[in-house]
């Protein structure tokens, strides 16, 4: 390929964030009209790369970039994002980052609108990103009420009304049921083949889009390691493993259902460590549960799963204590009931940032226990070792990668010991090593008497490790049973665990109300 063909062109391109190198003399060129992937572990730069071509890297304080971005013909560094809307797309990992307008509508038309284009053209590209990502029913909703996934289709929505050339993604399905995976990928691969545009995804999830993907780059502290074929990049599992990446070579099963056995013949014997009894909760005027009645035992590692708006997070806040219900019952252990809601439920937010206050990741997962007069220092340098920040403890939590992000918030949230432990989507920005270190330190906590409710739409993860799975659809569990464990003969790559933050983590809750 002639870098006349290349609608992208990066030439010998470092960005340093202070003294981080977050990527090394990287040169690549990307052809117009094509699919490209670019995976590689939390961190490696992938995020950095996609800032420079939208040229925002720029704007970031204390960068310094070296090097040559064009795109489209046009140096990013030297035009407003205004000018490089049409040219250009960026939808980020944090989808709520780039949202600010009250209803989806609006949202959608936002950018059109601003680039003085006709009424008749405006209502036409919205009408087309909202069907494009299957979201047409939520055009009147409150954005700031949406879920997570909702909110990422609407950025996606939103990015897909400028009808730029060149569309680069950020993890866009982290948050996405397989449903709208799938209608997001094939609007992608339609508009690539019928209208010419360069897709460009950075994803963790590899099976998802590596059949669509005409380029595979995997890329390692700050460059690029691997380019090719997916195919023949994907065929090295060496490699893969090393860098902490994943490709489930076995296709996983859609049908929820099928992850769950015949219902529970009977609870456990010990009482609930919290019931909920005709419980109704939602935002506004909206209600989004209903009559929910479930109960949650000590030891459990429990899977929450159903689609985009299904009212997952909702009850999450509602276990938490940070919304409260309409109607109904939210009925604690006696034991528990004395406890600040803090110490009796951890809650890994789907965005890390709503929970980062701190100025350094070691002071981030102090803070919590200083604040209830624990001891914060006990246990501090394994909770660092287990989430892989023991590098990043004197790094500023807003500077990381998303991933690393997601790292310090569920170490913060860890640090507190608490009875009730929800992880929320905790698969966002995560690499394959970092996901099943953390999923397998999980699992000596749950073996050790941790209770876990687990939100995530990666069924994979549930066969590996959940014992229990509600399924929640429109606000209301229509399954609730024993998860049928994984039987495709070839379980992810583990990373060493970390065994000894129980026991610190253990002795810390018995020994401290």
């Amino acid at each position: 390929m002639t870098s006349d063909e290349a609608i992208i062109q990066v030439r010998h391109l470092t960005v340093h964030y202070g003294s981080t190198c977050a990527l090394c003399d990287v040169s690549l060129d990307v052809a117009a009209g094509s699919f490209t992937l670019i995976s590689g572990p939390s961190g490696c730069g992938k995020s950095t790369l996609a800032l420079c071509l939208s040229g925002l890297v720029h704007h970031i304080p204390a960068t310094r970039v070296r090097g040559q971005v064009r795109v489209d013909g046009m140096d990013p560094s030297a035009h407003s994002p205004a000018q490089l809307a049409s040219h250009l797309g960026l939808v980020f990992q944090n989808p709520s980052t780039q949202l600010f307008n009250a209803t989806v509508s609006e949202e959608v038309a936002f950018a059109p609108r601003n680039l003085g284009l006709p009424a008749e053209e405006i209502t036409a590209r919205v009408t087309f990103a909202l069907q494009a990502t299957g979201i047409t029913h939520l055009s009147q909703r409150e954005v700031r009420h949406l879920s997570a996934g909702e909110q990422q289709l609407v950025a996606i929505a939103s990015v897909l009304a400028l009808r730029p050339r060149v569309l680069v993604l950020d993890e866009p399905t982290a948050n996405l049921d397989w449903h709208s995976t799938e209608r997001l990928l094939s609007t992608l691969r339609r508009l690539q083949r019928e209208e010419g545009l360069t897709v460009v995804i950075i994803e963790h999830r590899l099976q998802t889009i590596a059949p669509l993907a005409e380029r595979a780059i995997i890329m390692d502290t700050g460059r690029i390691v691997a380019d090719g074929q997916p195919a023949d990049v994907f065929a090295d599992k060496e490699r893969l493993t090393a860098l902490g990446l994943y490709y489930p070579w076995h296709q996983a099963e859609h049908d929820l259902k099928k992850y769950i056995s015949a219902p529970r013949s009977s609870p456990p014997p010990s009482e609930p460590l919290i019931r909920l009894q005709g419980l109704e909760a939602g935002y506004g005027r909206r209600r989004v549960l209903h009559n929910i009645d479930l109960a949650l035992y000590p030891g459990e590692f429990v899977a929450l799963v159903g689609n985009n708006g299904a009212g997952k997070s909702t009850l999450a806040r509602v276990l938490a204590g940070i919304l409260r219900p309409r109607c109904g019952k939210v009925i604690w252990a006696p034991a528990l009931r004395r406890l600040p809601a803090g110490r009796r439920v951890g809650l890994l937010f789907q965005n890390p940032l709503h929970q980062l206050v701190c100025d350094r990741v070691e002071d981030e997962v102090s803070f919590g226990p200083r604040n209830y007069r624990r001891n914060a220092d006990g246990g501090l340098e394994d909770i660092l070792v287990a989430a892989d920040l023991s590098a990043l403890r004197h790094r500023r939590p807003q500077a990381l990668s998303a991933g690393q992000q997601q790292r310090t918030a569920l170490a913060a949230t860890l640090a507190l010991s608490p009875h009730l432990l929800i992880l929320d989507e905790p698969t966002m920005g995560q690499d394959w090593g970092h996901l099943s270190r953390l999923m397998d330190f999980l699992t000596h906590l749950n073996d050790a008497g941790q209770t876990i409710l687990l939100i995530t739409h990666d069924y994979k993860l549930i066969c590996h490790y959940a014992s229990r799975i509600i399924w929640l659809h429109e606000g209301r569990i229509m399954g609730d049973g024993t998860a049928v464990k994984s039987d495709s003969g070839e379980r992810p790559p583990s990373c060493q665990t970390h065994a000894s933050l129980f026991a610190n983590t253990k002795a810390q809750s018995e020994g401290q109300p």
